[in-house]
C-alpha cells in the first residue's frame, strides 16, 4: 500500500492534538488503524515531522553476483523447467534454491524458458 499523503497525516495530527478525543476515535474518523494513529503520534513526537519512511527495497536475490553464471547455465540446458534449474543449481553450488527464487531471477535477467 501506498503510504498516506502528507495532507491526511497533517489532519490526523491536528485532530488528536487538539484534545478531547482517543487514537481510537481519532482513527474511526479518518477510517485508518489505531495503529496508523500511534504511529504517527510517535513519529511526530521523535522526529518532529510526518514524512513517510522511503521504501526499503525489501530483501536482495540470493543470486545476485551470479548473473553470468546463470546466464551460462540456461544457454547451456534452455529446455530445463525451475525444478531442474533449481536441482543443477544445487549440484553446481550446494545453494538449494526455490522455483518461485529461480523463476523472479531469471525474470529480472529477461531469460524466457521457452520450451521445445
Amino acid at each position: 500500500m501506498p503510504p498516506l499523503s502528507m495532507e491526511l497525516r497533517e489532519r490526523i495530527i491536528l485532530a488528536y492534538e487538539k484534545g478531547n478525543t482517543s487514537i481510537r476515535k481519532v482513527a474511526e474518523q479518518f477510517h485508518v488503524s489505531k495503529t496508523t494513529v500511534h504511529d504517527l503520534i510517535v513519529l511526530k513526537r521523535t522526529t518532529g515531522q510526518l514524512m513517510p519512511k522511503p521504501p526499503s527495497g525489501g530483501k536482495p536475490s540470493r543470486l545476485m553476483g551470479t548473473e553470468a553464471q546463470v546466464i551460462a547455465m540456461v544457454g547451456k540446458h534452455p529446455d530445463y523447467t525451475l525444478s531442474e534449474y533449481c536441482e543443477l543449481w544445487l549440484e553446481r553450488t550446494g545453494i538449494d534454491m526455490s522455483e518461485s527464487t529461480m523463476c523472479t531471477f531469471l525474470k529480472r535477467l529477461k531469460l524466457t524458458r521457452k520450451k521445445n
